[in-house]
């Protein structure tokens, strides 16, 4: 059964600033490691945003493109959104410059395959978002934040979260190597970010691992 709409819209209001918040937070990351003319793929970009949002900071590269991908796209999007099957990405090998997907792989059923999709398009970098399993109380709080950002859209939380651990060695099974980890970011406004922030959350700038080379 749905959340009755009354408590979905105040909820959704509710999320607005916590998302600007993030949003900001996350081009700030993302915008320092990007290089002129960058082709870049937003895996589950949803409605753009983030893409976008990278394209217009004053700080971006020139020439950087953002491309997303997601397994319906809705149309409308202002970055070109590309449909795929949920299994496999349709473009080649080393085709993209920079992956970014963010807070997308606690969602999927198989991570290893949608990580190894990533790390098989891109050439320099994978750049992951996402929640990690550490601290009091660790796993009803990021569940609690992952219900409350997701159940207004009707979006199915599987409550699966990677301890540092647990990161670093998925890493090394899809191929890609650490070159900055992250952990601990202040993403929300003070009082939601004493909470749901800070230890919390987890980034990883990765790179395809190359065979043979010390990691």
């Amino acid at each position: 059964m749905g959340m009755p709409a009354p408590i979905s819209s105040l909820m959704s209001v509710a999320h607005g600033p916590i998302y600007r918040s993030r949003l900001r937070v996350l081009v700030g990351r993302i915008v320092p490691v990007l290089q002129e003319n960058d082709a870049v793929l937003d895996v589950g970009c949803g409605v753009g945003t983030l893409g976008t949002a990278i394209m217009d900071d004053p700080k971006c590269p020139s020439g950087v493109k953002v491309t997303g991908l997601e397994r319906v796209a809705r149309g409308g999007e202002p970055i070109p959104v590309v449909a795929y099957d949920g299994i496999t990405f349709p473009m080649d090998d080393d085709s993209v410059d920079v992956v970014t997907i963010a807070d997308v792989l606690h969602h999927e059923e198989d991570p290893d395959r949608l990580l190894r999709e990533c790390r098989r398009v891109a050439r320099r970098m994978v750049i992951v978002k996402d929640h990690r399993r550490a601290g009091v109380l660790a796993q009803p709080r990021i569940s609690f934040m992952d219900w409350a950002a997701n159940a207004p859209y009707g979006v199915p939380c599987l409550y699966r979260y990677n301890t540092p651990e647990e990161w670093r060695a998925q890493f090394g099974r899809v191929g890609l190597e650490i070159a900055e980890e992250v952990s601990g970011m202040s993403l929300y406004p003070p009082i939601v970010d004493q909470v749901f922030g800070g230890g919390l959350q987890y980034m990883a700038f990765t790179r395809p691992a190359v065979p043979g080379e010390p990691a």
